[in-house]
């Protein structure tokens, strides 16, 4: 048991540590000192000199430390311990109670705690200049509203972490150094070493003095600007390059890769960049030295599952050690002889006696008395209500109400009259009420919630004042409007005019008090949900006797109520146990007390009041008005009942407001805190003085053993403390106990914190409705350690958490509802919001309003605080506050704050009396509508349960061999399939040059019309036959020679629009012997942008020529061209708009296949420019693949929706239809723009049975014409023509997409079977298409967390983590594939994940660049197997995958094998060890939040980057950096760090509709986004 001295102050928790004190010499002249400087009448300065020499031969020499630097440190946190102390600071109050519970002196605690960190650099976040408009709030406002629980109004909570005696304001040098010695770590241990009250500072064994010096030394480092090359690594794992295998092709930024050592960083791509963006990321990893984490168990990694790591307990956790608690009982209920039978008896006998006797008087906003309600009249008013309840109001000659019907009281908090009215002519009537709030708008908070008890309860009726009924909202009709998640109610007005006087004989029944529910209080729990609680008239009358005689009340007293009267402590004392002894209550409305926190002291003094009950926040704010206190006299009082003094703040509030009204009368002994909970009513009540109970008493304990759920007293002087006040003695009549929070009800020990429980006649008796969760609150049964039931009766929780002190005093340390466990241990809402609030509050926070609340993200709480700033609040103010409010709590709690966000004032939905509504608050964060003005999150600090990275065994590398004959043992085929063999197929005659085939079709079939291209209105704009492309071409090829005089093998740039110019353009280059390099011509309105890579692509394909159109080259030679790039080295430019009319003398004829035919170019998503060389064996061994797979014959129509200047696009709008001779129906991409219908109308009007698009175009129709699919049917367009519609993709097929373009266009006839996607990437165009035979592309699901670790594991459709993929088409006749290990080049088993490797006649024959650096990359176009088949010469694709066999057959009957592609590996990230892929983070990311329009994910430097582009209004922006953040951890173990928020369209996307994410990366480095809001997780 706590050992426990009586004395002037309470408790004093003795602790032997106190012994060790300096000598009391030195502490008086410290004491002297103190006072002086707080007179003013010495400089800090001087203090400093004086204090220093005191002390100096008490400070131990610190190895290597000067004692003036500990003194500089002094210095530092004085000045900013508390800078403007409260005036009446001057004055030394004496007073039996200690004044250290001030407010400053919980702010010093927390100064004390962010000395540490002083040094620690967090980079702001940046934020676009339309994101900082401040929301117009009245700029001074009187105190309103509240900080954390939903009931509280607006409170600094202070001094619940004290120092040890006044002189001692500020923590001295050795205190804060040993603080430091110890570091900031968040263990338990932290605040071990704290030295004692006054003594020396000891340095216990671990911080040696080589500790001392890390330390310093460690401090020093936190204030060099770091210049290491490198910055740390975050991860625990540093990032291996993705390109050892893979070099880089001519970087499209190419810039050497020298490091520069000055403020230049380099990304990991090697571009230096100078920028904003880069110096915030270094000093957000200067701040993440390393994670912090609690020491862990060995830790087992399961084959498959990543297993987070279990957070193993705290050997050195304190642990209670007290013998077991026994119930205690208060005093027996005295037996009074005239004690009524019901409270309506006793109603009934004022009423009738004395009538005239004041029962409740009634205030307007200005103070004045508005009306006193008589007890006889009250007993009139009732008896009309209750007759008219009863008689007048039927339906369908029905009477409406039957004895026991619920009955919704809607009344506002000031109209106590109306109120207290309605409430007894229900009982007169043997109607139940139902007291609500008034809903003032169809959206209140929890609004909803209480139509449901509404509903639920089955009220029909909802009775309110006229003037209420007047300002509810109303529907056209004029009836009131029916709020959301309401039942429909009729409402009564119950003001005179509306009510019957009953005749002469009729009398309502006054029965003796049953256990019939009398009325029915509601309750709002911590997840938002409202419950009925019920109260029998046994019970109500049970709790008025109990508190009659708890709080001696005697009849005709007069007592002040400031609380709402409508439930809770205001109803039990105010409207119940008053009529009981015909006390007269004044009732001070909320609205009065906005404008004048005084009021209820002045009519205290007015009438003379001997009880008034009121809380914390009434006092508080009374402090704040303190100049018009001069005439106030509280000499009346015998009890100030201080309704929520179980809040652990409430000490601060009391002790303050003695202090201040002490002069005026108040004896500090009437100050009574209760305890109470909706269930249990009133738990603990500290009883008036004249009672003769025990003095009260006061805790000061150990926050750390707190939050384990343990009792440890504690010296005052450490910071992370908690003083709590006593709240009295049990309630008459009732027995207590305390048990386990969790599980079984077990008694408590007795040094252990519990929930309180009440067993008594005076509690509540269900929650209505609810029979479930009545017996787990109503009707417990405690039992001992052995199991044994403590009582035969049943317990109430009360949701308090507690413990009973010595002398039987009952103490609460906090709610149920505040309780946030975070890693098994327990913290407190209210603690965090105290602690919060002493960081600068009324600079900051407006009117104290803070909310603090546990989310649940990665199997554990994460601590969210949400703060409303003041309106005048800078960014710098902002951010500055949130970096210091995040170390107080960590350096005070040891625990890290998840997230905090701070709204702009009045932001935050209020509960009915004003303050926070912290469920409704709580769900706007989750559902990402709270709308913040500056979030900071810290996940870096809190999660630390991630898995443990995955580290690669050294050693350990399966060779080759091994790989293979462990395939072999466990029954498994080689990974490798191949297509239809092109060797053996009869139209395998000799070879031709694509020249030659359009020169044949020119003669044999001149007039077949080979192309049609549309333009937007879906007219053909121009159209080519067989020999009018020859010709065209011919024209070509004599412009090139004559005008150009182009030698053969020279190379040209072809910059056209997509259309017939292109292709005849083309087949001219080729007629003359040129190398024709398609080229995209720049945007005119985007040519900063564009005209750069048509210049890049220039000078590295080394064209010596460009042909263009007139209009295009006017463009290259303009000013605007100019200002992007060196317009005078453009080469020789020839336009094809008039050509010469003549014939090419001969066509060129290549010496052998093997000649370079044609480059192409194309833009990697990792932002590389790779050109490979096409020969003419390659170009033609393509064609004749796809006309084989897709059966194209002259007969055939195809049509192409896609860009012609790389790739598959390239090859099927030029190359195809010459060799095939099938008719090509060209649709540019770009017209969809201005006709989204384009393409599809095209397919219905050509009757097209295949073609193809793609992932652009796909998208461009789903969300263009996903709502228009009636309209388009109305326009006859029909789909069903179609057999094959193939998305062209150099990457995984996007499968959410194809199905939803399916399903949307399945009403068109569009077949589900017919959608399906190609594969090709650089190194070959084409290798996987569906073509139109062969078995449908097949379907399977992936474990994404096996994935990670490059591992294929099968699960079933919709089981957690998986990841559906499809297959990419069937694979071309003559290409082979296998599956080859990144590491070994050894082949893989099926099924098993590894690079796919591609052979075929039509493989490019390599890059092409400028640097010449073929030599590094030949081994992606001619590499061999390490074991097995060594002689095949394969191409490495970059992209990861697998072959799986599968049941279905092919054309030829063998078995079919599904090429499944996973992604590219240069995109991959590796992160923790593991590898993930882009797409999955941002496919999770985009579903976080229906603003996310689209998503970028990029590393730089170990560190996540996610972009998000934001549709919606700017306000939204910075509700997604939290659900971004959730959303990764919880479903890829990362934590994200850094969130860009961008406007729609600035992720760069390719003409495949691929994501550009490394120049998003380079833009984002070099600061060119412009985005809304960057956050940077902590």
């Amino acid at each position: 048991m706590i050992m426990a001295e009586r004395g002037s102050s309470g408790l004093l928790m003795a602790s032997a540590a106190v012994t060790r004190t300096l000598p009391a010499e030195v502490r008086e002249k410290l004491a002297e000192l103190e006072l002086e400087l707080s007179e003013g009448d010495i400089t800090q300065k001087g203090y400093e000199k004086k204090r220093g020499k005191l002390l100096a031969p008490y400070i131990p020499q610190i190895q290597g430390v000067d004692t003036s630097l500990q003194i500089e440190h002094r210095i530092q946190t004085a000045s900013q311990a508390n800078p403007a102390g409260p005036k009446h600071n001057k004055s030394r109050v004496t007073n039996s109670r200690d004044e250290r519970f001030r407010s400053d002196l919980h702010t010093e605690a927390v100064q004390a705690a962010l000395a540490k960190y002083k040094e620690r650099k967090m980079p702001m976040p940046s934020k676009r200049r339309s994101v900082l408009v401040q929301s117009s709030v009245e700029a001074c406002t009187p105190p309103d509203t509240s900080s954390a629980s939903e009931d509280e109004g607006s409170l600094r909570r202070q001094g619940r972490i004290a120092s040890s005696s006044p002189y001692q304001a500020q923590p001295r040098v050795e205190h804060w150094f040993n603080k430091v010695i110890q570091g900031s770590s968040t263990s338990s241990s932290a605040s071990s070493t704290s030295s004692h009250p006054g003594g020396r500072s000891h340095l216990t064994t671990n911080a040696t003095s080589s500790s001392a010096a890390t330390v310093l030394a460690d401090l020093m480092a936190h204030n060099q600007i770091d210049n290491h090359s490198a910055p740390p690594d975050v991860t625990g794992l540093s990032e291996r390059s993705m390109h050892a295998e893979r070099p880089q092709v001519a970087s499209v930024r190419g810039i050497p890769r020298g490091f520069m050592q000055t403020s230049i960083m380099e990304t990991a791509d090697g571009v230096p960049v100078n920028s904003r963006v880069s110096s915030k990321i270094q000093q957000l990893l200067n701040t993440l030295k390393r994670p912090k984490r609690p020491p862990l168990r060995e830790f087992f990694v399961d084959d498959f599952e990543e297993l987070l790591d279990v957070q193993q307990p705290d050997p050195n956790q304190p642990k209670p050690e007290g013998g077991e608690m026994r119930p205690l009982d208060g005093e027996p209920l005295g037996v009074v002889t005239n004690w009524p039978l019901s409270l309506l008896a006793s109603l009934h006998r004022w009423g009738t006696t004395q009538p005239k006797s004041p029962c409740l008087t009634a205030l307007d906003n200005a103070g004045k008395s508005v009306y006193t309600l008589t007890y006889g009249k009250l007993w009139t008013r009732c008896l009309k209500l209750a007759y008219t309840l009863l008689n007048k109001l039927s339906s369908r000659n029905e009477p409406l109400l039957r004895p026991g019907d619920r009955v919704a009281l809607v009344f506002p908090n000031n109209d106590p009259v109306m109120f207290m009215v309605a409430f007894y002519g229900c009982l007169l009537a043997e109607l139940v009420p139902v007291p609500i709030e008034v809903p003032l708008t169809r959206k209140d908070a929890g609004s909803q919630q209480v139509g449901f008890l509404l509903g639920s309860c089955g009220v029909t009726l909802a009775l309110t004042s006229d003037a209420c009924q007047k300002g509810l909202p109303k529907a056209q009709t004029g009836e009131v409007l029916t709020f959301k998640g309401w039942p429909r109610l009729l409402w009564f007005v119950t003001d005179g005019k509306h009510v019957v006087k009953p005749p002469k004989d009729w009398h309502p029944p006054i029965r003796d008090a049953s256990n019939e529910i009398a009325y029915i209080e509601y309750k709002s729990s911590k997840e938002g949900c409202t419950m009925g609680i019920t109260v029998s008239h046994s019970a109500m009358l049970a709790h008025c006797h109990a508190l009659t005689q708890s709080c001696g009340y005697t009849e005709g007293e007069i007592v002040t109520n400031v609380l709402d009267f409508k439930r809770d402590a205001g109803l039990w004392h105010g409207v119940l146990t008053s009529v009981m002894n015909r006390i007269h209550v004044i009732s001070i409305p909320y609205s009065l007390m906005k404008v004048n926190p005084l009021s209820w002291i002045q009519k205290v003094h007015t009438y003379k009041a001997r009880v008034a009950v009121v809380k914390s926040r009434d006092m508080h704010w009374s402090l704040l008005a303190q100049r018009d206190q001069r005439d106030i006299s509280l000499s009346s009082l015998r009890m100030l009942i201080v309704a929520d003094g179980a809040n652990p703040w409430s000490i601060s509030s009391c002790d303050a407001f003695l202090n201040v009204f002490q002069s005026r009368g108040l004896r500090p002994e009437v100050i009574c805190p209760c305890a109470s909970s909706s269930e249990a009513m009133t738990v603990a009540l500290r009883r008036p003085p004249e009672m003769g109970v025990p003095p009260p008493g006061k805790a000061v304990l150990s926050m750390n053993a707190l939050s384990y759920g343990v009792i440890r007293v504690d010296t005052e002087e450490k910071l992370s403390v908690l003083t709590v006040q006593d709240v009295g003695q049990v309630i008459s009549g009732a027995r207590v106990c305390v048990v386990r929070v969790d599980g079984t009800p077990y008694l408590c020990r007795t040094d252990e914190v519990g929930e309180i429980c009440i067993s008594s006649s005076t509690t509540g008796i269900s929650y209505y409705g609810l029979p479930g969760m009545t017996k787990n609150v109503f009707e417990i049964i405690p039992v001992s350690s052995s199991g044994a039931p403590v009582s035969d009766r049943p317990f109430t929780r009360t949701s308090l958490l507690g413990f009973i002190g010595p002398d039987n005093l009952v103490f609460v340390v906090g709610k149920m509802d505040g309780l946030m466990v975070v890693t098994s241990r327990k913290h407190n809402a209210d603690d965090v919001v105290a602690t919060a609030l002493a960081v600068e509050p009324m600079k900051f926070v407006y009117r104290g309003r803070i909310a603090v609340f546990s989310v649940s993200v990665l199997h554990d709480e994460r601590i969210v605080v949400v703060a409303e700033q003041r309106p005048d609040a800078s960014e710098e103010d902002s951010f500055q506050w949130m970096s210091r409010v995040l170390q107080a709590i960590d350096s005070i709690h040891q625990v890290g704050v998840y997230c905090l966000a701070l709204v702009p004032a009045n932001t935050l939905p209020k509960a009915p009396l004003g303050g926070i509504h912290i469920s409704e608050t709580k769900q706007r964060f989750l559902e990402g509508a709270l709308h913040p003005c500056n979030v900071l999150m810290c996940p870096h600090t809190c999660v630390t349960n991630l898995p443990k990275p995955r580290q690669k065994q050294p050693g350990t590398e399966v060779g080759p061999a091994s790989m293979i004959v462990g395939n072999l043992v466990a029954g498994k085929r080689i990974a490798q399939a191949c297509g239809r063999d092109v060797s053996l197929l009869e139209d395998n005659e000799q070879f031709l040059y694509m020249q030659d085939v359009l020169q044949w079709r020119a003669q044999a079939t001149p007039d077949h019309p080979l192309f049609l291209l549309l333009n937007a209105k879906g007219t053909v704009s121009s159209s080519s036959s067989c020999v009018q492309l020859h010709k065209r071409a011919e024209r070509v090829a004599v412009a090139l020679m004559e005008r150009g005089r182009l030698n053969t093998g020279d190379h040209v740039a072809l910059v056209f629009p997509p259309g017939i110019d292109l292709i005849a353009t083309f087949y001219g280059c080729l007629y003359a012997g040129c190398v024709p390099v398609t080229v995209r011509p720049p945007h005119p309105q985007n040519l900063t942008t564009t005209l750069p890579t048509v210049k890049m692509i220039v000078e590295v394909s080394k064209s010596v020529c460009i042909l263009t159109t007139q209009a295009i080259m006017k463009l290259l030679k303009s000013k605007e061209a100019a200002a992007a790039v060196d317009i005078k080295s453009w080469p020789l430019i020839l336009d094809t708009d008039d050509l010469p009319r003549k014939r090419v003398p001969q066509i060129y004829k290549p010496p052998n296949p093997e000649t370079l035919a044609y480059l192409d170019f194309s833009v990697s998503t990792t932002g590389i420019l790779a050109g490979v060389k096409m020969s003419h064996a390659a170009t033609s061994a393509l064609c004749r693949s796809i006309k084989l797979q897709c059966e194209l014959y002259p007969s055939r129509q195809i049509a192409i929706c896609l860009d012609p200047y790389c790739g598959l696009g390239f090859a099927l709008w030029c190359l195809c239809s010459v060799y095939s001779g099938h008719q090509s129906i060209l649709v540019p991409p770009l017209e969809l723009e201005s006709n989204a219908s384009l393409w599809l109308s095209a397919v219905s009007q050509y009757k097209v049975r295949v073609t193809f698009c793609s992932y652009s175009v796909m998208e461009m129709c789903t969300k263009g014409l996903g709502s228009q699919t009636e309209a388009l049917r109305l326009r006859n367009v029909n789909l069903s023509c179609v057999r094959t519609c193939m998305v062209v993709a150099e990457e995984r097929p996007r499968i959410a997409l194809t199905q939803s373009f399916s399903k949307i266009f399945k009403d068109l006839g569009l077949s589900s079977r017919a959608v399906s996607t190609t594969f090709g990437c650089r190194v070959n165009v084409a290798i996987c298409l569906q073509g139109t035979s062969g078995p449908d592309p097949t379907t399977v699901y992936l474990d994404m967390r096996a994935l990670r670790h490059d591992r294929v594991r099968l699960v079933e459709r919709g089981s957690p983590h998986s990841l559906p993929l499809m297959e990419s088409g069937k694979i071309l006749p003559g290409v082979k594939v296998v599956i080859a290990n990144t590491e070994t080049k050894g082949p893989l088993g099926d099924s098993h994940l590894g690079e796919i490797w591609v052979s075929s006649p039509h493989n490019a024959s390599g890059y092409y660049t400028v640097y010449g650096e073929e030599a590094l990359h030949a081994d992606h176009f001619s590499t061999r197997l390490s074991f097995g088949d060594t002689q095949t010469v394969w191409a490495r694709t970059g992209y990861l995958g697998f072959l799986r066999r599968t049941e279905l057959t092919d054309a030829c009957g063998e078995r079919h094998d599904a090429l499944y592609v996973i992604g590219s590996l240069d995109e991959t990230l590796e992160l923790r060890g593991m590898r993930y892929h882009p797409i999955d983070i941002e496919t999770s990311v985009i579903r976080a939040h229906k603003s996310i329009a689209e998503c970028a994910v990029f590393t730089w430097t170990n560190l996540l980057v996610v972009v998000v582009e934001l549709e919606g209004s700017e306000q939204e922006a910075l509700d997604l950096v939290a659900l971004v953040t959730n959303v990764v951890l919880e479903e890829h173990y990362l934590i994200v760090g850094v969130v860009v928020v961008v406007d729609p369209g600035v992720i760069p996307i390719n003409s495949r509709g691929e994501k550009q994410r490394m120049h998003l990366r380079d833009g984002f480095l070099a600061d060119q986004l412009d985005p809304i809001y960057v956050a940077y997780n902590m």
